[in-house]
């Protein structure tokens, strides 16, 4: 295969990303700011354009990604996150009809996924799984070198499975820093930087509770690999230790051996997870 250029976006409520990447390498991009509260309509538009800045004639496909419930089949996105107009929008057809090329739309946390598989830190791996840490908890799952939405695309959810006084994604979010302490993630981590022993009990305290996530995403998946992605994930040498000493836990210790749980390194993740999702359907392998 000869080089390919897809077209990824990424609208996460506040900002909108898009770009124009050939065979991994981002050649344009651009980022917006856009209202949350603006009109269905209007929102639609700021996407068609944002596309059109950066597409071109060598442009085989579209990927997007977006915080919400998503027919993968279909590619319409529901009931995006932080954006209260957007409740049923049928965007893969949208932009099928306006660029005449193939579309391929799914949530964050599944573009998370397959953009390590295909462009990060796992991709010598063929089961793994990507957490998303920041406001909430979700995860994308790579089954034998492809991307497991399930049925609704409600496939690793692990964030809703209960645990303590509430769920996961209470105690591996931003919730438990914001609720429970009053911080919020970036004061937490910049305290953390700068020694302050307080913000450090903190973060041992938030590694337990994330390395309990992680064995129960080893229970139920038993990947390869588990890549960290999202704000919180930038402090991961401070609760690093700490989730190491739960997962040491986990029941069935042969699993252990050679499983890893890596930070994704990658800053221009949510383009290129949106364009990892046409490899992904078109079962391509990246060609450099």
């Amino acid at each position: 295969m000869d080089k390919i250029s897809i077209v990824g976006v990424y609208l996460d409520g506040k900002n909108l990303f898009a770009g124009k990447v050939t065979n991994g390498i981002i050649e344009k991009s651009i980022t917006r700011k856009v209202d949350n509260n603006s009109s269905e309509e209007k929102l639609i538009d700021e996407v068609v354009a944002s596309i059109a800045e950066v597409i071109d004639d060598d442009v085989s496909g579209i990927g997007v990604g977006a915080p919400s419930l998503v027919n993968v089949d279909k590619g319409i996105v529901y009931q995006v996150r932080q954006i209260p107009s957007w409740k049923e929008v049928h965007i893969k057809d949208i932009l099928e009809n306006r660029f005449k090329v193939q579309v391929y739309v799914n949530n964050d946390a599944n573009c998370f996924a397959a953009g390590e598989k295909y462009f990060g830190v796992a991709k010598d791996y063929e089961n793994i799984v990507g957490v998303i840490l920041d406001i909430g908890v979700g995860a994308g799952i790579i089954f034998k070198n492809h991307l497991y939405s399930g049925t609704n695309c409600g496939a690793g959810e692990f964030g809703a499975i209960p645990y303590k006084d509430y769920d996961y994604e209470y105690y591996c979010g931003e919730k438990l820093f914001e609720e429970k302490y009053g911080l919020s993630s970036d004061t937490l981590y910049n305290r953390a930087v700068k020694g302050d022993k307080i913000a450090l009990a903190l973060y041992e305290q938030y590694g337990y509770h994330l390395g309990n996530l992680i064995k129960t995403i080893m229970y139920a998946v038993d990947p390869q690999i588990v890549v960290l992605g999202g704000n919180i994930a930038k402090a991961f040498p401070y609760f690093e230790k700490e989730m190491h000493k739960s997962i040491s836990k986990f029941t069935y210790k042969h699993s252990l051996k050679n499983f890893k749980v890596v930070p994704s390194e990658n800053k221009h993740i949510a383009i290129l997870g949106a364009v990892a999702l046409f490899y992904d359907a078109q079962n391509m392998r990246l060609v450099k």
